[in-house]
């Protein structure tokens, strides 16, 4: 494997082997979080492992741009952030969030309650993002958000004096319920998300760890509203799904071997790994430690004979981001795949669905490409081809992997936006893959 052409276009060759050992950086979820809720806490949070990924980097630019600063700690690769005691500052300029949803919809929560108007834009792909499923919410409460049309970006959010809802989300969404939550913290009375389907709930978790109280029952999530937060010190684990496309490449190979310490290893998240084992691949977890309401654990990965399934309901949910790469692994699977239930793909940094058709039929495979999912047969050998990132991180690395058992090499355009979530991945790919 190597790169060649300029640093955005990635040039993969078949390899033989995949093995070693991987420490992928902090999990973007909680690192998000962690930041927000840091931002409106008494005194200085210390983040250690703190998710490197450009989209947590506009997280931070945003918070610091409200009145939180922050700095990288000068004995270690720690950030510090110091918190503003729930009295965020009016921004001087409009807040970019880059190409980060999860900035967007997760800080509208809590600008929603502020006591000024804020706006917030994005890049050309989350101009394009729909966010009526905050705005629908968050004006319930008492907020007033204009966006363009289509309810996409930009939005102009003028804060108010909340009241609690009680909010049952359509589509089950942990950054939509994140964001309640966040308003929920300066709001009159009890807020509660009611989701069709439990979320990942680190929003739950680190809201818990900074001092706040919250009550869960079922798929049920409750937060009374004034509650005031403090600073902690903590180890953001391991990102999951970017441990994600080294388990898809180790099952690619039989008798492939990949540890990768320290990896978020959460229920609400852990669903890939039980998939992935019943899919052929075998994995061990072992040193499990809590750290914040987060279990992290040293997670082992040995490729046998790769199977294929179906991934539908509830799985789709909770496998909603690692769904491409598993589309794009899918053709070399003895059973192949079909998704269902993940019309939700079509709206995220690009079409995921079309853009992970529109790959595998370059590189030879067959695909049927549906409304809400793929069918993917398995058994098929792909070739080599000039692949298209569809600026979108995922499908970018998603590819990579796939191209890792094709027939020739495989160019990849637009990989630099791998950036977004792991700048270092296509170096990490290359420590652990034997041509």
């Amino acid at each position: 494997m190597g790169g060649s052409m300029p640093a955005s276009t990635v040039t993969i060759g078949p390899v033989r082997s995949v093995e070693g050992v991987v420490r992928v950086p902090g999990d973007k979820s909680i690192s998000h979080r962690y930041a927000m809720l840091a931002s409106l806490a008494q005194g200085v949070s210390r983040f250690h492992n703190f998710s490197a990924a450009q989209d947590c980097a506009s997280t931070l630019s945003c918070v610091a741009a409200l009145g939180a600063s922050w700095r990288r700690a000068d004995t270690d690769s720690a950030i510090e952030v110091s918190g503003t005691g729930m009295s965020l500052k009016t921004p001087a300029s409009p807040l970019d969030c880059g190409n980060s949803g999860s900035t967007m919809r997760m800080l509208s929560g809590i600008l929603a309650a502020q006591p000024f108007s804020t706006e917030l834009f994005g890049d050309a792909s989350l101009s394009r993002r729909p966010m009526a499923r905050i705005i629908r919410p968050l004006s319930e409460m008492g907020a007033t958000i204009s966006s363009s049309q289509g309810d996409r970006p930009p939005l102009i959010i003028r804060g108010a004096r909340l009241h609690s809802i009680h909010y049952r989300p359509e589509v089950a969404s942990a950054q939509v319920k994140s964001c309640i939550l966040f308003a929920g913290l300066f709001a009159d009375g009890e807020t509660i998300v009611d989701e069709p389907i439990r979320t990942r709930d680190h929003g739950e978790l680190a809201l818990q760890a900074f001092g706040a109280a919250i009550d869960r029952h079922a798929n049920a999530v409750r937060i009374r509203g004034h509650q005031r937060l403090s600073a902690i010190e903590a180890r953001v684990p391991g990102d999951l799904s970017s441990a994600a496309f080294f388990l898809c490449a180790a099952a690619l190979f039989p008798g492939s071997r990949l540890l990768l310490p320290g990896i978020l290893v959460n229920p609400t998240r852990a669903r890939l790994l039980d998939r992935l084992i019943q899919m052929g691949l075998a994995i061990s977890v072992a040193q499990v430690n809590e750290h914040h309401g987060e279990l992290v654990g040293s997670v082992e990965a040995r490729g046998s004979v790769w199977k294929g399934g179906l991934i539908a309901g509830r799985d789709t949910a909770a496998l909603i981001d690692e769904i491409p790469v598993l589309a794009a692994i899918a053709p070399y699977s003895e059973n192949g795949l079909e998704v269902r239930d993940a019309a939700e793909l079509r709206v995220k940094e690009s079409d995921r669905i079309a853009a992970v058709a529109a790959n595998l039929r370059k590189m030879g495979a067959e695909v049927e490409e549906r409304p809400d999912g793929l069918l993917i047969p398995g058994r098929q050998q792909l070739h080599g081809a000039e692949l298209d990132s569809f600026s979108d991180h995922r499908i970018a690395m998603a590819f990579a992997v796939a191209a890792l058992r094709a027939h020739g090499p495989t160019v990849i355009s637009g990989a630099d936006a791998a950036a977004v979530s792991y700048p270092s991945f296509f170096e990490d790919l290359r420590t652990v893959t034997a041509a």
